[in-house]
């Protein structure tokens, strides 16, 4: 049984496989000659954090550490925070399952408006409210220390 990797991880694969260096000298641009998602060499610095607090249907209240530069979903996935179902789709934009509520300060002060694909899904999603937005789609800011919100009783998983 032969593997078969996605183009642009194939020929990264080739180029380590026959490069006699280490991966920190890796090309710096990709084929179309742009250098996004590509490392520069230089260690990474920690982000800065922040408090988010996800709220249970039940009122339970679960406090985490969220980077700044992370999504809200990223923020559930790294803190391994027991939301069933919750971010199915791996952030693609295709379910609604990390549907959020927030309250409504909070949701006018969020930097960026939701998308036409994500009022798409947002339709699907049960307990929908007017201060709803999907957690993979909210990229946390400093400002946003000390964010509270609310995670519904119920979810829909748009993709079934």
């Amino acid at each position: 049984m032969s593997l078969r990797l996605p183009q642009s991880l194939a020929i990264v694969s080739r180029y380590i496989r026959k490069s006699p260096v280490r991966c920190s000298t890796f090309p710096r641009r990709l084929l179309d000659g742009t250098t996004k998602g590509l490392s520069t060499g230089l260690p990474k610095l920690d982000k800065e954090e922040i408090d988010v607090t996800f709220v249970k249907a039940n009122g339970e209240r679960v406090n985490a550490k969220a980077k700044v530069g992370d999504t809200l979903l990223d923020t559930v996935v790294n803190n391994s925070i027991d939301l069933e179902g919750f971010g199915a789709c791996e952030g693609t934009l295709t379910c609604s399952t990390c549907h959020l509520i927030f309250k409504q300060k909070d949701f006018d002060d969020l930097p960026e408006k939701p998308s036409d694909e994500e009022l798409d899904m947002l339709d699907l999603a049960y307990d929908l409210t007017d201060t709803s937005r999907l957690g993979c789609q909210i990229t946390l800011t400093k400002s946003m220390n000390g964010l509270e919100v609310q995670v519904p009783a119920t979810i829909n998983d748009a993709r079934s």
